[in-house]
């Protein structure tokens, strides 16, 4: 399906050549509500649990990431209904955040609210030159419930994410990159085609590798540094257990590096 057609499905998950592309497509902003929350978290789960897919590229397109939820849909809900709603939508974005294989965010237009929380759980963020980017939540009287204030705070530090979510403002590319909200700008139209390259460069790549290496970094960046070299020595001696482990020492032995043709066991 081309970028102009149309579709009736508000998420969708197209595969090719092992490049998963989990878009969001809910004209005209692309707000998430429940039931897109819902389809992003099964997609996820999808993009995990299929060994065709090597790398995963999340966009809303060629306009608009997501700007943020469905306040219509939440303004009229009482504490005991987003007490439940709000497990269902962290589970989604968590869903996303622990994808076991690089997972990139293509940001294009706007990605405030749950939309920058959805682009927080990508490994990597490429972003139009004419992208804004926020945790809004704070002008209607909350906080980010999807994971804003904690992969934000980490990924940009403390006093940084305070300050966005404190003022509630939105961030321009420029500011983001400099901040390390993203990690790459480019003109809008070649964002995609720009995440796309940078997925593929993982088919065909040592998936267990890349998973325990994505597992290492994560996990380890939530404990002590003593725990985090003990997570990362266990992944490390573990992958000498593996098929590709002896595939890749064997091609650099023989052929010199990155000849390795790796099977993914």
């Amino acid at each position: 399906m081309s970028e102009a057609e149309p579709s009736s499905r508000p998420v969708r998950l197209d595969v090719a050549d092992g490049v998963a592309v989990l878009r969001i497509d809910r004209p005209k902003l692309n707000a998430l509500n429940a039931e897109v929350q819902q389809l992003i978290g099964a997609a996820a789960l999808e993009c995990s649990g299929r060994a065709d897919i090597a790398a995963v590229v999340v966009t809303g397109g060629d306009r608009v990431f997501a700007a943020g939820a469905d306040i219509k849909e939440m303004a009229d809900l009482s504490y005991a209904e987003m007490a439940v709603h709000s497990v269902s939508l962290q589970r989604a974005f968590t869903a996303v955040a622990q994808i076991p294989k690089p997972v990139v965010a293509a940001v294009n237009g706007y990605a405030l609210g749950g939309g920058c929380e959805l682009a927080l759980c990508a490994d990597r963020r490429i972003a139009a030159d004419d992208a804004t980017l926020g945790q809004p939540e704070i002008k209607l009287g909350v906080i980010p419930g999807a994971g804003g204030t904690q992969r934000l705070a980490r990924l940009v530090g403390p006093s940084r994410a305070k300050d966005l979510i404190f003022t509630g403002r939105f961030v321009g590319a420029a500011e983001a990159l400099a901040i390390g909200l993203v990690d790459q700008v480019l003109p809008a139209a070649e964002v995609i085609p720009a995440a796309l390259a940078w997925a593929r460069q993982f088919v065909g790549g040592p998936a267990l590798a890349l998973r325990a290496a994505k597992e290492s970094v994560d996990r380890g960046g939530e404990t002590d540094l003593d725990t985090g070299l003990e997570i990362e020595r266990l992944q490390f001696a573990a992958l000498f257990a593996t098929e590709d482990r002896t595939t890749g020492m064997r091609s650099f032995v023989e052929q010199g590096p990155g000849q390795a043709r790796f099977s993914g066991r």
